[in-house]
């Protein structure tokens, strides 16, 4: 927070891809900060009938985005509200379960992993004494098993993530979200929200806050935060006494479920380092002027960014790691023209979706 290097780091990591339902374009770049924290997950194809889209945004270190980013989407998969039909259920579950996996000796085994930490002579020595034998961390299986070791008591990563997703299937649009990253909708050129930036200043938040035994000074938890529900920030999770939803800092995501319709052209999803630059409707706005000229999604992503990067540190805005997620909704997922009227206008979508031109906070 607050350290820069000398010049941005521009360089950009793109992918685009597309199935009969819609087509994506990423973008993420380090700009000035000092590292990459930022984790993102694309899958067009999660199943046969269901898309998959995420941004992590990651503070005081990268392994819990990169955690989210490799295990959050399995988790969705494998729960059997999932099988069910209830996406909404089972990404709910999944963001409480990447707290409870990064907990004990394999939590810690995994998130030293990801940041780097294990060099290959003491990773080989750490899967010898504590590794089970005939687990993998990458089978299809994912059976989290606790093992015994030197951390057992891990309690979790003191450093955490944002979590925006957007899950697509049918008609049907669920979004979940933890933290100020970010879910737009463009619905006949209109943003709206389809998340709420969780801030400690916001009501609910604050009064869970401080029933928690936390306080906010200058817009941070305890001095330290400026969001107010993330997965990961164990020091903030350790009332005993407490539910996982009234801790200090909650992974509690909100879920929205919007109906998609003829009238949708395209969702963003992206850090708040996109939306301390742009508003909901400026960003809508310049992807719909773009894309008049532009067909590649994620040269489009990159012009964002190019566009929200700060020429200098002095005000700190335009400074941060950037990821945006933009995905085109083909017109032919929207309806089924034998059982929709084709005249009938779209309502707007429910919950803190009203048309807004509303800047993240800092």
């Amino acid at each position: 927070m607050g350290i820069y290097l000398s010049s941005p780091k521009t360089d950009k990591s793109s992918e685009d891809g597309e199935n009969d339902r819609l087509r994506y374009g990423l973008s993420s770049m380090q700009g000035w900060r000092a590292s990459m924290e930022d984790a993102h997950a694309a899958y067009p194809n999660l199943d046969a009938s269901t898309s998959f889209f995420g941004v992590y945004d990651g503070h005081g270190g990268k392994v819990v985005a990169k955690f989210c980013a490799k295990y959050l989407h399995r988790q969705v998969l494998r729960h059997e509200a999932y099988s069910a039909g209830d996406i909404g259920t089972a990404v709910h579950k999944a963001y409480f379960r990447m707290d409870e996996m990064m907990r004990g000796q394999r939590g810690w085994r995994e998130l030293a992993v990801l940041g780097d930490k294990i060099n290959k002579i003491s990773g080989m020595l750490e899967g010898l004494i504590w590794s089970p034998r005939s687990s993998d961390s990458n089978s299809q299986l994912d059976d989290w098993t606790f093992e015994e070791g030197p951390h057992s008591d891990f309690s979790g990563p003191n450093c955490g993530c944002t979590a925006i997703v957007a899950i697509i299937r049918d008609n049907q649009l669920i979004v979940a979200n933890a933290g100020d990253s970010r879910c737009v909708i463009s619905r006949k050129n209109q943003a709206y929200n389809l998340s709420r930036d969780h801030k400690p200043d916001l009501e609910p938040e604050k009064e869970r806050i401080i029933k928690a035994g936390g306080f906010i000074h200058a817009g941070r938890i305890n001095g330290s935060l400026n969001l107010a529900r993330a997965i990961g920030d164990a020091e903030f999770k350790q009332n005993k006494y407490l539910p996982v939803e009234r801790q200090i800092v909650t992974a509690n995501p909100d879920i929205n479920v919007v109906e998609l319709c003829e009238d949708d052209d395209f969702i963003v999803l992206a850090c708040d380092g996109i939306w301390d630059c742009m508003s909901s409707q400026q960003l809508v706005d310049f992807i719909h002027e773009q894309l008049k000229s532009e067909s590649k999604l994620s040269t489009i992503c990159n012009r964002v960014l190019d566009r929200c990067l700060a020429p200098t540190t002095v005000s700190g805005e335009g400074c941060d790691n950037m990821t945006m997620i933009l995905v085109q909704l083909k017109k032919q997922i929207h309806r089924n023209e034998s059982e929709v009227d084709s005249s009938a206008p779209c309502r707007p979508p429910d919950a803190a979706t009203s048309p807004t031109a509303q800047t993240s906070s800092n």
